[in-house]
């Protein structure tokens, strides 16, 4: 059984853009259900299926599976509802094998900046770079599955950059 174990914060700043090690622009949408979360997500040249089990603190049950691009894009387009994450991914190497993933969401999501990092235990540490704000990662609001259903720019009172605590 794979365990998905990931911290997430709004993006303070754009210093960054300068240890960006790859960039991939992904659509992700989302079927059914409220007990588990069922998401296509499709980079233009790689797709996947992923269920995602409820989340217990930082943690939940997590399974991928790849699937044919054409096949996610005919899922994209019927079978999500308009629920249609689009961003761009940056990847930025951390310490000790891990890697931030900086996240520019797009459209109606646009301007927010979220970065998160995956972790082998909750109880890895990591150093928090200068250009992280507020971590969000119990903060229903910021997963993905809200943002296809609640785009960011309907919040009220947002910010997407925030200052450090």
């Amino acid at each position: 059984m794979g365990i998905e174990i990931e911290r997430k914060f709004l993006v303070a700043s754009d210093a960054w853009r300068s240890e960006v090690i790859s960039s991939t622009q992904m659509r992700q949408g989302y079927l059914g259900g409220s007990a588990t979360t069922i998401r296509i997500r499709s980079t233009g040249t790689a797709a996947f299926l992923t269920i995602k089990g409820r989340a217990n603190g930082i943690s939940r049950t997590e399974f991928e599976y790849p699937i044919p691009v054409e096949d996610a894009e005919i899922m994209l387009g019927s079978m999500t509802k308009n629920s249609i994450v689009e961003k761009i991914r940056y990847t930025i190497p951390a310490e000790n094998g891990l890697f931030w993933e900086v996240d520019e969401y797009l459209n109606g999501n646009a301007p927010l900046f979220t970065a998160e990092i995956e972790l082998p235990t909750p109880y890895t540490t990591f150093r928090v770079p200068d250009w992280l704000g507020i971590e969000v990662s119990h903060d229903k609001r910021y997963t993905n599955r809200s943002l296809s259903r609640e785009p960011y720019s309907t919040w009220d009172g947002k910010s997407a950059v925030s200052e450090k605590e």
